[in-house]
């Protein structure tokens, strides 16, 4: 957790810098600010009878594993994505930690055609305004960053301006900051923040403790077939897969197979 509150610190710093350079008015200026946005909710309740939705992320590096993808063209992997029909696009927009930039998102929402989420470290409403000026249909808020106000506001601030917010957690301790009435979009993180290991069974165990009518998305750690049938049996609705994308040689080929091991046999 030391290394949460670092990244917290930093982007403390980058919030004060946002708003010596925009005003919340100005964000409602821009060209994506009045478009209307994609839904990340229609687009799981369209796939969900007869298989999960995948979010295939844009990730070119991270603090545990270094640089993931070195011949990282957004723009191209954002075009595979597209091309071969995934559920939505996750953007890393964290430039120190991650190596990702906000401007990711906005050229790729010029060519979208699924909800785009930005996913960062997002501690204020300057940075909500912000993922909607650039081009975002969703965000991501993370419990483990956040106090419950601050989740209760920021979920807020994103639903008065058309944006969905996906509520990441890492751990049962979590839940007494969550009114799933208010955020209905769940992610499940099997990343262990204090060791980095990861581990399937957090979605599993947690999918007991989370209200049915929820939209469940697991994360990390999912590579192979086995992992999606395991994680099948928490019922979830939706897979978050970034490394094992970044890392293949024929994305096309590896979100045409990922499909396939998302349907659910008849």
């Amino acid at each position: 957790m030391d290394f949460l509150n670092q990244i917290l610190e930093v982007k403390k710093m980058e919030v004060k810098q946002l708003k010596n350079k925009y005003s919340l008015s100005s964000f409602t200026e821009t060209e994506f600010f009045e478009r209307k946005l994609f839904s990340f909710t229609d687009r799981v309740h369209a796939t969900n009878s007869n298989s999960l939705s995948i979010i295939a992320e844009l990730k070119k590096a991270s603090p545990s594993k270094g640089i993931i993808k070195k011949d990282f063209n957004y723009l191209e992997i954002a075009g595979q994505y597209l091309k071969y029909g995934v559920n939505a696009i996750s953007i890393l927009t964290d430039k120190k930690f991650f190596q990702g930039d906000i401007q990711f998102l906005q050229d790729i929402a010029k060519i979208k055609t699924v909800p785009l989420l930005r996913k960062d470290f997002i501690i204020d409403e300057y940075q909500v305004f912000e993922a909607k000026a650039f081009g975002a249909d969703l965000i991501l808020l993370i419990c483990e960053a956040l106090s419950k106000n601050q989740i209760t506001e920021l979920t807020h601030t994103a639903s008065e301006i058309g944006l969905e917010v996906l509520l990441e957690l890492h751990s049962e301790r979590q839940f007494e900051k969550i009114n799933f009435k208010l955020n209905p979009i769940i992610g499940v993180n099997n990343r262990n923040l204090e060791d980095f290991s990861v581990n399937l069974e957090t979605t599993v165990k947690l999918s007991k403790l989370i209200p049915d009518e929820v939209i469940l998305v697991s994360e990390s750690g999912i590579a192979k077939k086995e992992d999606i049938d395991y994680l099948k049996s928490a019922e979830i609705d939706a897979i978050l897969i970034g490394e094992h994308l970044m890392k293949s040689s024929n994305i096309g080929k590896n979100i045409q197979k990922l499909k396939k091991w998302c349907l659910y046999e008849n």
